[in-house]
């Protein structure tokens, strides 16, 4: 398959990007030679291939969640700036 002028432009407007004129030029022998090495692609028995879904066979380990306190509430609000026993204090930011 080779592009042409009008391909590249309707390649452009799905991409939603914008093309001058002068690139246009440089862009067709370029998406041409991609399209070229594609097809050399697709000439490759992939069939005993499994789909690639993740980048290594690592899987997670899960652990139960435990509630727990890791900290107090005093050493939690040691160093806020404002607080009062129980909350953090922050300013405002909506306003009605």
């Amino acid at each position: 398959m080779n592009l042409d002028e009008k391909t590249i432009y309707k390649i452009a407007d799905l991409a939603r990007i914008h093309i001058d004129e002068k690139e246009v030029d440089a862009l067709i022998p370029e998406m041409n030679k991609i399209l070229s090495f594609m097809e050399k692609l697709n000439e490759l028995d992939t069939s005993n291939v499994k789909p690639l879904v993740y980048m290594n066979e690592a899987t997670n380990v899960w652990r139960e969640d435990v509630v727990k306190q890791e900290i107090s509430t005093f050493d939690g609000l040691k160093n806020a700036a404002k607080h009062n026993d129980r909350f953090f204090m922050v300013p405002k930011i909506i306003e009605k």
